[in-house]
């Protein structure tokens, strides 16, 4: 898949599963050997590893959003850089966090994923569950 088309209606997919936490939508945008890797611990982890982050960024976060700021696609895949935002469960505080991604797909699903954050926009949530 190099069809920008393509690759950005992929792209939108991914960011309404996470938005909606609709777990069943965030696997089926990923290969079944997928791995997502983060500059925080540089540990490459399955889709379903990653999920354990994600349910617990739900846990600290209502009305989860993402705001893309910008993709460019490359022949293979596309970076994005996106804010979250949210209010936080344990203060109702609003929450943001600016963070990029580079995306790697093959045969139309994700591949792999390394996702780029400062560790110190997480404070705010707690420790991670």
């Amino acid at each position: 898949m190099t069809n920008g088309t393509e690759m950005n209606a992929l792209a939108d997919r991914l960011t309404r599963a996470y938005e909606q936490n609709d777990v069943d939508a965030i696997v089926a945008c990923y290969a079944p050997d997928a791995h997502i890797w983060h500059n925080l611990d540089e540990v490459d982890q399955t889709v379903e590893e990653q999920l354990g982050a994600t349910r617990w960024l739900n846990e600290q976060l209502k009305s989860l959003k993402y705001e893309v700021i910008s993709r460019d696609f490359f022949d293979g895949g596309y970076v994005q850089q996106y804010v979250v935002h949210g209010t936080l469960t344990s203060s109702g505080d609003a929450f943001r966090m600016r963070l990029c991604m580079r995306v790697v797909v093959r045969d139309g699903r994700i591949a792999r994923l390394e996702e780029y954050l400062d560790s110190g926009k997480l404070k705010p949530l707690g420790p991670l569950g």
